[in-house]
C-alpha cells in the first residue's frame, strides 16, 4: 500500500536566508526532540554551482501507541522502546538558480512503515513577478519570498515479509513431494484472500496514521523554521548560535544531553 500527501507554503524570506536556516534549524523551541545531527558527506561542485550535502540525524522517537496495538507480539523486539530513531537527509542547494531540493527519510522501523519526505524550496521566477511591476520596478516584497512543495510518500510494508517467505518455500519443492505439491495446487485456497485483506488494511491504517502524525510535523517544522529565520532577521548568525545555545540549555540544562544521559539515563519525551 502506499499513500501521498502534497502541501505547498511560502516563508517570508528570500531564498538565501531560508537556505540557510535550514541548515541551522535545530535546535530549536519546536524540535525538542532532536538529539544529534551529524553531516556525513558534503561537497561542492564548481561547474555547476552546487552544494551537495548528506546529514544524519538522531531523533527521540517511537511508534505510536496505536500502531503498537495492531503488531504481533514481540514482533518489533526490544526496538520499540529504544525511543531514538534515525533519519538521513540529502540535499541539494543551487544558490545560482535560487532552488534547494531535499530528500528525507526514516532507516527505523521501515517493515512497519517508511516515510520518504521530499521538499522544495525555490525563490520566485522573474516571469511570476510580472504582474507586481509599479513603476517599472519588480514588487520587493514578492522578490523577498520562498516558495515551500512537500511531498511525502508513506509506504507500509507490515505482514509481507510472510508472504514472500510462504511464496519462496511453495517454489522450492523436493522430488519426493512434487506429486503432493501438483495434488495441493488443484485444492483452492481456503485463506488467501482474507490474509490478503487483513493485511492490506493494516497496511492502510498504519499510512493513515503516518500521514497525520507528518502533518502535525510539518507545521511545527514551519513553527521552527520561522524562529530561526527570525533570529537571522533580528541578529544575524550570531543571534542564530546564540538562540541554539539557549535552546540547548532549556532542553539538557548546562550539561548537554549526552551528559544528561550518562547521568540519569535515557529520557524518552512524547515530543514531536
Amino acid at each position: 500500500m502506499v499513500k501521498f500527501y502534497e502541501s505547498s507554503f511560502n516563508y517570508e524570506y528570500p531564498f538565501p536566508a531560508v537556505s540557510l536556516a535550514y541548515f541551522l534549524r535545530y535546535p530549536n523551541p519546536y524540535a525538542k526532540h532532536v538529539l544529534s545531527t551529524d553531516v556525513i558527506d558534503r561537497h561542492f561542485e564548481p561547474d555547476s554551482q552546487r552544494l551537495y550535502t548528506t546529514r544524519l540525524h538522531l531523533k527521540r522517537s517511537k511508534l505510536p501507541p496505536a500502531v503498537l496495538k495492531l503488531m504481533p507480539k514481540g514482533f518489533l523486539g526490544s526496538r520499540s522502546d529504544t525511543g531514538q530513531s534515525y533519519i538521513l537527509e540529502k540535499s541539494i542547494v543551487d544558490a545560482r538558480e535560487g532552488w534547494m531540493t531535499t530528500e528525507t527519510k526514516n532507516l527505523e522501523w521501515t517493515g512497519v512503515l517508511s516515510v520518504i519526505e521530499k521538499q522544495c524550496y525555490k525563490r520566485p521566477s522573474i516571469a511570476s513577478t510580472e504582474g507586481d511591476r509599479t513603476g517599472g520596478h519588480i514588487n520587493d516584497a514578492k522578490l523577498g519570498t520562498t516558495e515551500v512543495t512537500t511531498s511525502t510518500t508513506f509506504v507500509s510494508r507490515f505482514g509481507q515479509g510472510g508472504l514472500r517467505a510462504g511464496k519462496r518455500k511453495a517454489a522450492v519443492v523436493p522430488p519426493e513431494n512434487e506429486a503432493t505439491a501438483d495434488t495441493a495446487e488443484d485444492d483452492p485456497p481456503k485463506k488467501g484472500f482474507l490474509s490478503s485483506w487483513s493485511t492490506s488494511s493494516l497496511q492502510r491504517t498504519i499510512e493513515i496514521m503516518g500521514m497525520r502524525r507528518t502533518r502535525e510535523a510539518l507545521l511545527k517544522s514551519k513553527d521552527g523554521m520561522n524562529v530561526v529565520l527570525g533570529r537571522l532577521r533580528s541578529g544575524g548568525l550570531v543571534e542564530v548560535l546564540e538562540g541554539m545555545r539557549r535552546d540547548r540549555e532549556a532542553m539538557y540544562g548546562p550539561d548537554g544531553p549526552w551528559k544528561r544521559v550518562w547521568k540519569h539515563g535515557n529520557i524518552i519525551d512524547d515530543d514531536e
